[in-house]
C-alpha cells in the first residue's frame, strides 16, 4: 500500500553504525541493571522486619526504580490466568490460532461454555510490543478476546520477505477470517487507518468474516486535522531523510541480521522526549511509592513501564510507507489509498462504527479519529457513535481506571447492540 503506487525510497546511506552503537551502550550498562535486579530480589527475600526499615525501603526503592529503566526486547507476558465472570474465577489460557513470521493471532481462551461476542484487538506496530494488557483484561469478562500479536522484526530472517502496509492489512483480513463470521474489530491507535482499509476491502468482497462492528480508538485516520507534535514532525520530515536518519540494519547474531528496520529503542527515546517531565515525575513517584511502602501504586507504574520499555523493531517498509501514506500524503482521507493496487473505499463499509478520542491526547489529537465518521458514508447515522473523553490523554483512552469506568461500558453496549442487530436481521 505505497502511496500513489510509488515505491519506498532506497538508499545506500543506511546508518549501519546506529545499531552497533546501541548494542555497545547496552552491553556497558547491563552490569548496572543486573546488579539492581539482583539487589532488589535479595531485598525482597529478607525478613519483613528488615524490609520495613527505613534503609531497607530506600535501598529497595533505588534498586527497583533503576531496574525499571531498562529497555527490553521481549514481549512481556500478559499474565492473565483467570477472569471474574458472574462472581466466579474462570481459568484463561493463551491459544495460538494462526501465525506467520510477522504476527500471531492469539486467543484468550476461557475454560467455560460461554457464547460471547468475538473481538479482535489490534495494537499498534510502532516500536512496542502489544501494549494492550489492561485492555484485554477489561474486555475479557464480556467478550471472546483475540489479539494481533506483532513480532519483533529483528527476530525475523530477511528471507521471509517484506512487511509493509499491504502485508499488514493482509494480516488483519486473514486474522478476521480465522476468527470467522460475526467478529468485531477494535483498533488501538496507529492501526485505525489500516483497520478501515481492511474493513473496506472485506466489505467490497462481501467477505464472510467482515467485522460486525468497528471500534477505532485514538488513531490517525486523518492526520491533517488538529495536528500535534508527532504529526508536525512527520509532515515536515521528508521520507528519504527519515530513511537516512532512522533506518538501520539488524546486526549479527540476531535472526533478522541484514533486515532493514526502524529500531524500537529510537521509538522509546522519541516518546520519552515528547514529555520528559511527565516520565521523570512518574519514576520519582515510583521511587517514593516503593520507599513509602505503597506497593499497589508502585506496581501500576512498574507494569506500565514494563510494557512501555518492551521495544520491538519495525520493518523499514512498514515504517516508511506509514510515514508517507498516513502522515504525509494523507491517502486515506484523500481517497488515494490503495491495497495491492486496489482502491480502498471506506464508503463500502456497512459495519457499525464507534470512534473514541481523548480531549488531552497530544499523540493523536481530537478530530483525527472522528474523521472516519465522514469517510464511512455507507453506514447509517443510527449505527455510528463518537465519544470524546474530557481530561483524558492518549493512553487513558484504552487503559486505566477511566477507560474501565467510562469508555469501556459504552464499547460493551455498542458491541452488544451490533450483536442484537445482526440477530434480528
Amino acid at each position: 500500500m505505497v502511496a500513489r503506487g510509488r515505491p519506498c525510497p532506497s538508499t545506500s546511506e543506511t546508518i549501519d553504525v546506529l545499531y552497533p552503537t546501541y548494542e555497545a551502550r547496552r552491553a556497558l550498562s547491563a552490569p548496572l541493571y543486573n546488579l539492581a535486579a539482583v539487589q532488589a530480589m535479595t531485598l525482597r527475600s529478607l525478613p519483613p522486619q528488615v524490609q520495613r526499615t527505613r534503609w531497607g525501603r530506600a535501598l529497595r526503592a533505588m534498586s527497583e526504580t533503576t531496574d525499571a529503566l531498562r529497555l527490553t526486547h521481549v514481549r512481556p507476558e500478559f499474565k492473565i490466568e483467570t477472569v471474574e465472570i458472574a462472581g466466579e474465577q474462570v481459568p484463561v489460557r493463551e491459544e495460538v490460532v494462526t501465525s506467520t513470521p510477522f504476527g500471531t493471532l492469539l486467543r484468550f481462551q476461557k475454560k467455560a461454555d460461554l457464547d460471547q461476542p468475538r473481538v479482535l484487538l489490534v495494537p499498534g506496530l510502532a516500536g512496542h510490543f502489544a501494549t494492550v494488557r489492561d485492555t484485554v483484561k477489561t474486555f475479557l469478562p464480556d467478550h471472546d478476546v483475540y489479539v494481533a500479536d506483532w513480532h519483533n522484526a529483528r527476530d525475523i530472517p530477511a528471507r521471509d520477505g517484506r512487511f509493509g502496509l499491504d502485508e499488514y492489512v493482509g494480516h488483519l483480513i486473514d486474522f478476521l477470517g480465522a476468527i470467522g463470521p460475526g467478529g468485531h474489530l477494535v483498533a488501538v491507535c496507529q492501526p485505525c487507518p489500516t483497520a478501515l482499509a481492511a474493513a473496506s476491502i472485506m466489505a467490497e468482497d462481501e467477505h464472510a468474516a467482515q467485522p460486525r462492528s468497528l471500534v477505532l480508538m485514538a488513531g490517525p485516520v486523518d492526520a491533517r486535522i488538529n495536528p500535534g507534535p508527532v504529526n508536525r514532525f512527520a509532515a515536515r520530515t521528508p521520507v528519504d531523510l527519515l530513511e537516512r536518519a532512522v533506518i538501520t540494519k539488524v546486526p549479527w547474531p540476531y535472526a533478522g541480521a541484514g533486515r532493514r528496520v526502524y529500531p524500537g529503542f529510537l521509538q522509546a527515546t522519541g516518546f520519552m522526549a515528547l514529555a520528559p517531565r511527565r516520565h521523570l515525575s512518574a519514576f520519582f513517584g515510583l521511587m517514593c511509592d516503593l520507599a513509602g511502602g505503597n506497593d499497589d501504586d508502585a506496581s501500576k507504574t512498574r507494569d506500565f513501564y514494563e510494557e512501555y520499555f518492551a521495544v520491538l523493531d519495525v520493518s523499514a517498509e512498514f515504517y516508511l510507507e506509514t510515514a508517507r501514506t498516513i502522515f504525509q500524503d494523507h491517502d486515506l482521507p484523500s481517497g488515494r489509498m490503495r491495497w495491492r493496487q486496489r482502491q480502498v473505499n471506506p464508503a463500502a463499509i456497512k459495519s457499525a462504527l464507534f470512534t473514541i478520542e481523548g480531549a488531552n491526547d497530544t499523540i493523536c489529537p481530537p478530530g483525527q479519529t472522528q474523521a472516519a465518521q465522514d469517510l464511512c458514508t455507507g453506514i447509517p447515522e443510527s449505527r455510528k457513535r463518537h465519544l470524546l473523553q474530557p481530561g483524558v490523554g492518549h493512553y487513558g483512552i484504552f487503559s486505566g481506571t477511566r477507560f474501565e469506568r467510562e469508555a469501556y461500558p459504552e464499547i460493551r453496549t455498542f458491541i452488544g447492540e451490533a450483536e442484537a442487530a445482526a440477530a434480528n436481521r
